[in-house]
């Protein structure tokens, strides 16, 4: 597991590769991770938008912006939670994730949380050593 505190905020990540989705032999590579945002700070806050930076194992960046997560712009309460569930797919075997989702609170003020960086890991990747 994967976690970022930021403003009291924590999102915590948890990538898992899909065998059953991927097919190797044609460069796809398919993983879900399951995101869990938790409010710990005083404010009532609204995940506005996402912005996701995907690296493979060759440097290939893919960049996705977009409101929400999966359709939605949960409000969070002090000591409220939201989990959602989302794939990446990959023509590499390996890769890297990591982003920030902008925040707004009933104020009106808009900050970014960071989303910790994560790898995307298969058994078909051959891990090198430095």
């Amino acid at each position: 597991m994967y976690k970022k505190v930021t403003r009291n905020i924590c999102v915590s990540v948890r990538p898992f590769y899909l065998e059953e989705q991927s097919e190797p032999d044609e460069d796809r590579f398919v993983w879900a991770y399951r995101v869990s945002i938790e409010n710990h700070s005083q404010d009532t806050v609204q995940l506005l938008e996402r912005h996701w930076r995907i690296t493979d194992k060759f440097g290939r960046l893919q960049e996705v912006n977009g409101q929400g997560v999966v359709g939605e712009q949960p409000v969070l309460k002090p000591g409220e939670s939201f989990e959602y569930t989302s794939g990446c797919p990959l023509e590499a075997p390996s890769g890297i994730m990591a982003g920030n989702y902008e925040m707004g609170t009933t104020g009106g003020e808009r900050f970014n949380i960071e989303i910790p960086a994560f790898s995307l890991d298969s058994p078909y990747d051959i891990a090198t050593i430095n």
